[in-house]
């Protein structure tokens, strides 16, 4: 009887590798979106996409006249306010020195009508002189306490007027490569509003470390470590495979609704795997975790 082949090999010790696979996508791992901050007509529009930017780099500028407007009236003001409050100050010396001689002028008269050298007509007229003196000294007083007070007031409204122009000119806050650009130079920004989000005018990447953000089922998810080997695969870059390492793992479940609810519900962690590739930027791909 003719046996059946079989394929044998001597029993030895290995390491087992349990792989775990998923789908995600490429993205880079620093991505800021610049919007504005003060609703205006763009000026001075600098970059177009896949401009290469450093940080503090000028991007582009809101027509800042009516911000300018702003500040040269409340510099105006503050000077005004500041003039008058010399001028109160003067006041308040001088009524400091007329109370001073009718309060002297009083204690005269007291001192004659004792002697009898004087009329009760002349000691009244100095005691009301006096006491009309000190009432304007004190109003006087208070008056500058409220001017002081309306200086900081415009000291502090100029402060935001100058705080406001100044964020007109938008810099790149990284260095990296312009993905996006959402605005034409001549175009409105529109600032953001508790329901209404503002216009994201440019969008900026940094390039130089790249994630792959991949959807694990929930089976699969308890073997995954932070700090696991990993390999990425890009669809559009067949062939090359890119070494990576697991740097964090979601802690929520993905929540999805309408027709793909039903087909997520397994969907546990969203791991973001760092691939050492440095033209994958919106690009699909698969990552492999060794466990």
């Amino acid at each position: 009887v003719e046996g059946v082949e079989v394929n044998t090999e001597a029993v030895q010790k290995r390491d087992l590798e349990s792989l775990v696979s998923a789908s995600g996508k490429i993205q880079p791992k620093t991505l800021v979106n610049i919007s504005a901050d003060t609703m205006g007509r763009v000026t001075g529009l600098a970059v177009n996409e896949g401009d290469r930017v450093t940080k503090g780099q000028f991007l582009l500028e809101i027509d800042p006249r009516n911000l300018r407007t702003r500040v040269e009236s409340g510099q105006a003001s503050l000077q005004a306010s500041i003039s008058q409050l010399e001028q109160t100050r003067l006041s308040l010396e001088n009524t400091r020195l007329s109370m001073k001689l009718a309060e002297d002028n009083y204690s005269r008269q007291r001192e004659l009508w004792k002697g009898g050298l004087t009329t009760r007509e002349a000691l009244e007229r100095a005691e009301n002189e006096f006491k009309a003196q000190r009432a304007s000294l004190a109003s006087q007083q208070q008056s500058l306490k409220t001017q002081q007070a309306r200086i900081a007031q415009e000291r502090a409204s100029l402060s935001s007027a100058q705080y406001d122009l100044s964020r007109v000119r938008i810099e790149s806050p990284i260095n990296g490569i312009v993905t996006r650009r959402n605005i034409e130079e001549g175009e409105t920004a529109v600032t953001g509003t508790m329901n209404n989000p503002g216009t994201v005018l440019l969008t900026i990447a940094d390039m130089s470390v790249i994630e792959a953000e991949v959807e694990v089922d929930e089976t699969d998810i308890p073997t995954v470590q932070l700090g696991q080997k990993a390999k990425v695969t890009i669809d559009a870059m067949p062939g090359k495979t890119f070494g990576a390492r697991v740097t964090e793992i979601g802690n929520s479940p993905i929540q999805a609704t309408g027709q793909t609810a039903g087909q997520r519900t397994a969907t546990v962690g969203s791991p973001a795997v760092t691939a050492g590739a440095s033209r994958a930027s919106g690009l699909r791909g698969s990552t492999s975790v060794s466990g």
